[in-house]
């Protein structure tokens, strides 16, 4: 079983977060941000990842630090979980859609982290959630578990579907990614020998 705990502690959050990747989707979440929570509840389901956080940030000055370090630590434990890469399939992508809106998903366990994202939000918040930190969960994901990741919201006038629909393509897209290569199994996938 690929599986780590990583936990990360500082004058701003207090972060564990616990991941099986060759899970069923259960989870426990704990972020104190219930919004965030909703969309890591997407990601464990549609992932079928067994994922745990638990968190304590300033929530005093806003959820931003939070966010950005549970992005941060869930990257960290995806990267411990997944080791050298050997026998995954690399790549992933996904569409979703949900209602009006759909998004597309690509990740690249490439070892070189990079996000483009674009997600032009209908609106600044989605009940008292700020959506800038959307984009901040994810750079502090790529930055840590070494990805490239592209997410579009391709359609969309709801901003909780357009958000909705990112976090579930990308949870689809990671789980073709990290899925293990039975045709490949003892190699890492790249030309290079290594990521």
């Amino acid at each position: 079983m690929r599986i780590a705990e990583v936990v990360r502690n500082t004058r701003e959050t207090q972060i564990r977060v616990k991941v099986n990747l060759d899970g069923t989707g259960q989870k426990k979440l704990s972020t104190g941000v219930s919004f965030l929570d909703h969309m890591l509840d997407q990601i464990a389901c549609h992932g079928l990842l067994d994922l745990e956080v638990d968190a304590l940030g300033d929530y005093h000055i806003d959820d931003h630090h939070t966010v950005e370090d549970i992005g941060i630590t869930i990257g960290q434990a995806v990267a411990n979980a997944i080791a050298d890469c050997k026998g995954i399939r690399r790549y992933g992508y996904a569409y979703v859609l949900l209602d009006e809106a759909l998004s597309r998903a690509v990740i690249d366990f490439s070892g070189r982290p990079g996000l483009n994202f674009h997600i032009p939000f209908t609106r600044g918040r989605v009940g008292n959630f700020d959506v800038d930190l959307i984009s901040e969960f994810f750079r502090g994901f790529v930055n840590h578990a070494s990805v490239t990741l592209h997410i579009d919201n391709l359609r969309g006038v709801n901003a909780h579907h357009q958000i909705e629909t990112a976090f579930k393509a990308f949870a689809r897209a990671l789980r073709m990614a990290i899925e293990i290569d039975e045709r490949s199994a003892s190699q890492i996938p790249s030309t290079k020998g290594s990521l």
